[in-house]
């Protein structure tokens, strides 16, 4: 009978952008068609921003996509300030990226196995790539211990992700050298988690919370909401970066009417641009395309362009398109953190 070793085997590699310069690439797309022209637009409105010296960024993360490879190439726009706040999935931030800085890994697997089998073998699928669900179990552990270390009362998603920054720090460091918390942390990068329960936080909350039932940490959603509408009127013209859809897309558009309703004529977001491959005949919330919701004051429509396509072949192209041209090393710091 096979065991876990036999199937925990191979590590996914992040891919770095910094080794692959797609400029020409890119550029070469822009007289193409269908998808590759609109990877072209997407990528030089991503430039764009970076250039724009009164624009903010916020990017918005969906999907499994840290455990595809991809959690390098988001620690490097952090890294080299091609973002100034986070928006995100909890298990992203916190069964992916958190997960690694803990020294665990997620391993090459395959959509054919007996999934039944994983499950006696406690491994964990997401279509072709494996987790140890032990080792989940002891990330969900540590979020309770941090969650126990608090003063007990409610705090906004943002709030304890920097402490899991800080728990990291005061802990050795990350064991990889790529954790998006970690990079967040050192440079003042805000991240935004508005279902916090939907993760390894969530089972670390409720073991919290029974172990002190009168008297325990709680999120609160509403001040996640405030905050981030704070990040929009103090930054008043804001660009946002869309891997996927769902509640960090929504989330983010709605700051907009938000900071409408505390403070008339808040701008839209100047940029928009967005990689899915939701087909948006549903009206579903990941499909709605950007020029839909301008129609509810949340995106201009002069730089938006959405990009239909797998997020592990696009996202390395957009952002290494920007970051091989070099504009962020011009770019002023925003530390968002420090609003707070």
């Amino acid at each position: 009978m096979a065991t876990k070793k036999d199937y925990l085997t191979e590590t996914i590699k992040h891919i770095d952008i910094k080794e692959h310069n797609v400029i020409p690439l890119v550029e070469a797309m822009e007289r193409m068609a269908f998808s590759a022209r609109d990877l072209n637009r997407a990528a030089r409105i991503f430039d764009m921003m970076i250039k724009d010296k009164d624009t903010s960024i916020i990017l918005t993360l969906a999907g499994s996509i840290f455990s595809a490879g991809l959690k390098k190439v988001v620690f490097d726009l952090v890294e080299n300030n091609m973002v100034d706040a986070i928006v995100s999935t909890g298990a992203l931030m916190v069964d992916q990226d958190f997960f690694e800085a803990l020294g665990f890994k997620h391993y090459i697997g395959s959509p054919n196995v007996d999934d039944n089998e994983m499950r006696e073998l406690h491994i964990d699928r997401i279509y072709d790539t494996f987790i140890d669900e032990d080792e989940l179990r002891i990330c969900d552990d540590t979020t309770a211990e941090i969650f126990d270390s608090l003063e007990p009362k409610p705090y906004s998603s943002r709030e304890l992700l920097w402490r899991f920054g800080k728990y990291l720090d005061e802990n050795g460091g990350p064991k990889t050298d790529d954790s998006v918390i970690y990079a967040a942390y050192k440079n003042d990068v805000p991240i935004f988690v508005p279902a916090f329960s939907d993760c390894s936080a969530g089972f670390g909350i409720i073991m919290h919370q029974t172990k002190n039932p009168q008297n325990h940490v709680s999120f609160d959603s509403g001040k996640d909401f405030l905050e981030l509408t704070q990040i929009k009127l103090n930054a008043k013209e804001t660009g946002i970066f869309m891997i996927g859809g769902g509640v960090p897309k929504n989330f983010t558009q709605d700051i907009v009417v938000a900071a409408d309703i505390l403070q008339e004529d808040a701008p839209m977001h100047k940029y928009a641009i967005q990689i899915t491959v939701a087909d948006v005949r549903d009206g579903a919330l990941s499909s709605s395309t950007l020029k839909e919701a301008s129609s509810w004051g949340k995106v201009e429509t002069t730089y938006e362009q959405m990009v239909f396509s797998e997020a592990t072949l696009a996202l390395p192209l957009i952002a290494g398109y920007a970051f091989h041209k070099g504009s962020w090393k011009e770019r002023e710091k925003r530390e968002f953190q420090k609003l707070f």
